[in-house]
């Protein structure tokens, strides 16, 4: 029974290829699109915050909620739209903001940043999950042909429709970008009409705007007053701006080359923004001045659902229901849409830090550690829509803010200082918004703070727990290199690290060889020397340089980490040969073991020769085949 569960779990792992698990060039889907068809799947996110944007705005900023949605559709169109439009032309490969950080911070610094990220990543994916689920509960509830008898079941529907999502994922589900285009084309035909309608009353009921406009002069002494609130409140809406990152993680599915896929992703972005900006100030516009305030608090018939209220008041149930129903699909769709992006982001960056275990690689484990946080998630908020907008605006606005780093770095680095000053700019505002709507709703950060601790937890532990696989993607020789080895009689080793690679230093190291080994230089000993450049990468190309100096053969590689590399060249050179070959080291300085531990995982140093030996030994498990590890 165990092992009958185990390979269901586990179906559709996806095993290493090659030494460690292939290259990390992105493959191209087998299927693209026209970037309009693509535009719709990044609406099922992006548009179905319609669903519960106009209620969130009206909660945070009451009858100043036209004026905020004002200044978020401004920030949207001048801030996240251009942002976003220069993070495609920069990362085409769908890889995004965490990519283009990832490039300009190398080592250590930029794999810890992206790893610190990932947790608000998840926070909004997550979040978007639970929301998506709360607010189609909401519409589901609220309808007149539901019994009473629900009104208080939020929570085991919201629960009921999460449990769903992952069911759908767990039998296997792949994103059909035709799904995607017929829900947001139905959806945004009826919004068209709903908000159509709803204009048309407002301009037919100037009391009503008299009324609201007296609120406004009541409230606030100046226009000036009114901006600097908005300006105040406006990270509470930015729900508003979700859409941008998944508009550009798409991009590999937009049809056509490099250069016409970056086309295609800034006139979806562009698209998509200007289409969600004319819903924005219209809905906001017409539900509030439409809708009485109490409606919009918990318990009210609008709460979460504002549009559908006015749907439902102006073109009767049926039409209503029919918006529900749609408002419903859409909703559940963005949360299939944001369960698949975050399936998609863990292979796309821990496996290549050598940072999650082997069963990650699996969609089904993670449906499942997915599905149970959005439990746990959904419980603690009892599935209310606006107790959850403060924790999906942080990892929204972080997102966004680091998309905005990302750019102002990019253009000061290439000395565009235009560009550096207003993306920089551009940074300061969004700054300002995430630690605004921090302050004032922490939740969204413990969220986010819990999912960093877990992924680093888990990286390190997966690092270390995968340090003595082989860790090489690929093996070449040059030429010279390649004569080396053929011209050599038995293939001996002599491992050196290289520092000033003089006579001298070649001398000696052939001396000790003869003291320690027995060897001579007339045997044909090669000289291996392994440089690391970057030992925060879990793996990469080796690739081999024959070098003569001062009279010997030296064969030089570049590797993430020494002992690894040895190990594999050597298994390389063996099956190459048809030789053994046997390598020679020294015994490394006395030292403490857990510094020369440390020292291999951060600095991929440490004590090389049991190390070798290891990594040999997990490789090769016959030791008739295996290498020799010789140290003196």
């Amino acid at each position: 029974m165990t092992g009958t569960l185990r390979r269901w779990l586990l179906k559709g792992l996806k095993r290493p290829e090659g030494l460690v698990g292939g290259t990390h060039d992105e493959e191209p889907p087998e299927h693209q699109h026209s970037w309009w068809q693509v535009m719709c799947l990044t609406g099922v996110d992006y548009f179905s915050t319609l669903g519960y944007q106009p209620g969130i705005a009206a909660l945070a900023a009451g009858a100043l909620s036209p004026v905020a949605t004002l200044v978020l559709v401004a920030l949207t169109l001048f801030g996240a739209l251009p942002t976003y439009r220069a993070v495609a032309e920069q990362s085409p490969h769908g890889l995004g903001s965490l990519s283009m950080l990832e490039r300009l911070m190398p080592g250590w610094r930029g794999k810890l940043l992206v790893l610190f990220l990932l947790g608000f990543v998840a926070t909004a994916f997550i979040v978007t999950i639970t929301l998506s689920a709360a607010d189609a509960t909401a519409h589901i509830l609220h309808n007149p042909f539901v019994p009473q008898a629900l009104a208080g079941w939020q929570v085991p529907v919201t629960l009921l429709l999460i449990a769903a999502l992952g069911a759908v994922f767990l039998a296997g589900f792949s994103e059909a970008i035709s799904v995607a285009v017929v829900l947001v084309a139905v959806y945004l035909v009826l919004n068209v009409v709903v908000v159509a309608t709803a204009v048309q009353h407002v301009i037919t009921a100037p009391e009503k705007v008299h009324d609201w406009q007296q609120t406004l002069n009541s409230d606030y002494a100046s226009p000036l007053a009114m901006v600097a609130v908005a300006l105040y409140v406006m990270p509470k809406l930015a729900l508003g701006l979700s859409g941008f990152e998944t508009g550009v993680a798409v991009m590999p599915l937009v049809r056509g080359d490099v250069a016409e896929r970056v086309r295609g992703a800034r006139k979806l972005l562009t698209t998509a923004a200007l289409i969600m900006s004319v819903f924005l100030i219209a809905s906001s516009l017409a539900t509030t001045v439409l809708i009485p305030p109490a409606e919009f608090a918990e318990g009210g018939s609008a709460n979460g659902r504002a549009l559908a209220y006015l749907a439902h008041l102006y073109l009767g149930d049926w039409f209503g229901t029919a918006y529900d129903l749609s408002t419903i699909a859409i909703l559940w769709f963005a949360g299939a849409s944001a369960l698949a992006g975050l399936l998609n982001i863990v292979p796309r960056y821990l496996p290549r830090y050598g940072m999650a275990p082997d069963w990650t690689r699996a969609s089904r484990p993670m449906v499942l550690v997915f599905t149970a946080i959005a439990f746990v998630i959904t419980v603690v908020f009892g599935a209310e829509v606006e107790a959850q907008g403060g924790a999906y605006a942080t990892g929204v606005l972080a997102l966004i803010l680091s998309a905005a780093v990302a750019v102002a770095l990019s253009a000061w680095t290439s000395r565009r200082v235009r560009p550096a000053l207003f993306f920089g700019a551009v940074t300061l505002v969004f700054g300002y918004a995430t630690v605004a709507n921090i302050i004032e709703r922490p939740d969204g950060l413990v969220i986010a703070l819990l999912f960093v601790l877990a992924i680093v937890v888990v990286s390190l532990v997966s690092r270390a727990t995968r340090s003595t696989e082989l860790r090489v993607t690929r093996i070449s020789l040059d030429d010279a290199a390649r004569r080396f080895v053929n011209e050599a009689g038995e293939l001996h080793l002599i491992a050196n690290e290289p520092n000033n690679r003089d006579a001298k230093e070649y001398v000696d190291k052939a001396r000790e060889a003869w003291e320690l080994h027995r060897l001579r230089t007339r045997e044909g000993l090669l000289f291996l020397e392994v440089t690391v450049p970057d030992a925060s990468e879990f793996a990469g190309e080796l690739r081999v340089i024959g070098e003569e100096r001062h009279g010997f053969r030296v064969l030089r590689m570049q590797s993430t980490t020494v002992a690894n590399s040895i190990a594999a060249l050597l298994l390389h050179l063996r099956d190459l040969t048809g030789k053994t070959p046997q390598v020679y080291f020294h015994w490394a300085a006395e030292g403490n073991p857990i510094g020369a531990l440390l020292r291999y995982l951060v600095f991929g140093g440490g004590d090389i020769p049991p190390l070798t030996r290891e990594v040999l030994r997990q490789a090769e498990p016959d030791p008739a085949r295996r290498p020799v590890v010789h140290v003196g």
